[in-house]
């Protein structure tokens, strides 16, 4: 009988089912309700019916628009940002934009313009942004110019423009960027510039414009917020060029395919009679460089000399106590003393990222920078075995600190005792040896962020966070945990201040569930990529509000009683789990269906078994988990059959008593 009783509770699963509901997806990809709509790339000939007539952002490039007149956009009233980026329009008509009162940006690049009509850009009441990149543009005379008393932007880089002289009357009172980049203009005059007059910190782009020449006092007595002459063969003219004028940035560094003019002493020479802020010479080479180099640069706050193949800067330089920022990145420094920060007395920023040799952090080469408050030595290859006091002794101000990206280093006691007011320390992808039984922080009491990403840390050493007692951020993505899993006593109990933990790729295996007990301000929780279950979720029972990050992780089902840990969370992420969607997982399902509101990424949450489910939303499935008519009827068999051998076995119980009195 048994085996006939296995057979119909078979039968009863059996008769559950599962159906997906299928959803469509429309045409124009809705991005904020009936406000935003991205139609990129659909081969539409007309604006689709199915968009809003409230529809304020419209994202419509790739498509075919040949001509474009007052009708085609005349039912979107409360446009207020139009991209129509290579659809092919070549004319557009009066009045395309009567309606649009609202419209400050329009987005016209890379379309082969034949015509544009006078009165095109009436309507508008504040027109703001102009882009006109790549249409072909030879001559300025081309871009209408009524109703541009608003604008603040004009684009029209990549196009065949030799003369920079603007329309008559055209204006430029609100005018705060203007770009030519990547045009034929090789000569500016003071009759270009003096069209300019009207409009205040005016940024200029003149990149990839092989600039020969530019008349005496053409830019005389102008203020700019920033020029940029990249690409530049000669940087003399420029220089001699801009005489008499200030400029917040200049930007002259040039590109990989331009073989420009070595840098000289002489080049600079026209930098002293000019008031600049900032100057960023990128890839450039140095000819001669000496301390004499650097004599029209005392007025500067910012140099950036990134990739200028560098292999020291010249001792001896002077004058240079208004710099607040150097970069150096992508050298090809040895040691850091080469750079001989002390001519920098008032650096506070300084950037070493990248650099393309082995680079020795020597002892004291910064001790000088009493001032200094960021330092970046990531990506450098450094290594060192007792850091980091001797090689950044006397930075008493740091506040930012970032050597990741780096060869092993070796951390002593206290080993950032010399920078007590860092506030944010960034490690990751370098192999931290953690020489003391203690914490190499425990001074850094003002510390807010540590990155200590990628580190192959020793995380059963429980005092190696101590100190940090206002830390808020730690991202320990990619350190391993032992037999892959964090205890109830850890390391992360010394950071009872934490709001943001990150605990990514750990290969996590499970989490007891008092392991997050001491961390009651965290919000954001990062949990994804480990090989956590459902039963994980019980370390959260304590943890309420926050945003909680699951994903690609092996959780298949969540039983009914962790489900309230998930309930108080604001925002989870459960994508990428191999989530069953049978019976057996019907309260999660159910659960997940009622808080769509607080979950994210619901198109990679989807089910991974039973088979004919895998892949499906999970949000789109519906499962049957009450009993159907063959189930009822199988039970119904199985009862009576059920009764039938209760009555035989009482027969024969009477029977067999009856023949033994």
């Amino acid at each position: 009988m048994a085996p006939c009783v296995s057979c119909f509770l078979l039968a009863v699963l059996i008769s559950a089912g599962c159906k997906a509901i299928p959803s469509s997806d429309p045409k124009c990809t809705e991005k904020e309700g009936n406000r935003t709509y991205n139609c990129e790339n659909l081969g539409l000939r007309e604006i689709p019916d199915t968009l809003p007539n409230t529809t304020e952002v419209l994202e419509f490039s790739f498509n075919f628009l040949p001509t474009i007149q007052n009708t085609t956009f005349s039912r979107l009233i409360n446009l207020i940002f139009l991209d129509l980026t290579r659809c092919q329009i070549n004319w557009v008509h009066e009045d395309t934009f009567q309606s649009h009162h609202q419209l400050n940006t329009i987005v016209l690049t890379g379309n082969p313009l034949i015509f544009m009509a006078e009165t095109s850009l009436t309507g508008p009441k504040l027109l703001k942004h102009l882009f006109l990149t790549q249409t072909g543009i030879s001559n300025l005379e081309f871009i209408p110019v009524h109703n541009l008393e608003n604008l603040e932007s004009l684009h029209l880089g990549s196009n065949h423009i030799s003369s920079i002289n603007l329309p008559e009357n055209f204006p430029t009172q609100n005018l705060k960027v203007l770009d030519f980049q990547n045009n034929a203009i090789h000569y500016i005059s003071r009759k270009d510039t003096n069209a300019l007059e009207q409009a205040t910190n005016l940024s200029l782009n003149f990149n990839g414009n092989d600039i020969k020449g530019i008349e005496p006092g053409a830019f005389n007595s102008k203020i700019f917020q920033s020029l940029k002459f990249g690409g530049s063969l000669n940087l003399s003219i420029v220089f001699k060029g801009l005489q008499n004028c200030t400029i917040q940035s200049l930007w002259l560094g040039t590109f990989e395919d331009t073989d420009d003019q070595d840098l000289t002493s002489a080049t600079f020479e026209g930098l002293c009679d000019m008031s600049v802020e900032s100057i960023n010479l990128q890839k450039h080479h140095f000819n001669d460089l000496s301390s004499s180099t650097f004599r029209c640069f005392t007025r500067l706050q910012e140099l950036d000399l990134t990739a200028a193949h560098l292999k020291g800067l010249p001792s001896g330089i002077e004058g240079m106590n208004s710099l607040k920022k150097l970069v150096l990145n992508a050298n090809n420094f040895d040691q850091l003393c080469q750079i001989n920060a002390a001519s920098f007395p008032s650096l506070r920023e300084l950037y070493i990222k990248g650099n393309m040799r082995k680079l020795d952090l020597g002892t004291r080469c910064l001790e000088k920078l009493e001032t200094l408050q960021k330092l970046d030595l990531s990506h450098s290859d450094i290594e060192a075995s007792d850091c980091c006091n001797l090689q950044l002794k006397n930075l008493r101000h740091l506040q930012y600190l970032n050597l990741s990206y780096n060869e092993p280093l070796g951390l002593e006691d206290q080993a950032f005792k010399e920078c007590p007011q860092l506030e944010l320390l960034d490690l990751a992808f370098t192999h931290l040896r953690v020489k003391a039984p203690h914490s190499p922080f425990q001074n850094l009491h003002l510390l807010r962020v540590l990155n200590l990403s990628h580190c192959l840390l020793d995380t059963s050493n429980q005092h190696l966070l101590a100190g940090l007692r206002d830390l808020r951020h730690l991202n320990l993505q990619g350190n391993s945990f032992q037999d892959g899993s964090i205890s109830k006593t850890n390391l992360l109990q010394t950071v009872g201040s934490l709001e943001i933990l990150i605990l990514s790729s750990c290969s996590l295996l499970s989490i007891d569930q008092q392991a997050f007990q001491g961390l009651g301000n965290v919000n954001h929780l990062d949990l994804s990529y480990n090989s956590l279950t459902g039963d994980s979720t019980d370390a959260l029972n304590h943890l309420k509000g926050i945003y909680l990050n699951l994903a690609s992780n092996n959780i298949r089902i969540i039983p009914p009683h962790l489900l309230p840990a998930l309930s108080q969370q604001s925002t989870i992420n459960l994508s990428h789990n191999p989530l069953d969607c049978t019976c057996s997982n019907i309260h999660f399902i159910t659960w997940y269906k009622e808080n769509l509101h607080k979950l994210e990424d619901l198109e990679e949450t989807t089910c991974a078994n039973p088979p004919s489910l895998r892949g499906m939303k999970l949000s789109n499935v519906k499962l049957h988990c009450g009993l159907t008519g063959m189930g009822i009827f199988f039970i119904v068999v199985f009862v009576f059959l059920l009764i039938l051998l209760l009555i035989f076995s009482v027969k024969f119980i009477l029977r067999w008593k009856y023949q033994h009195i």
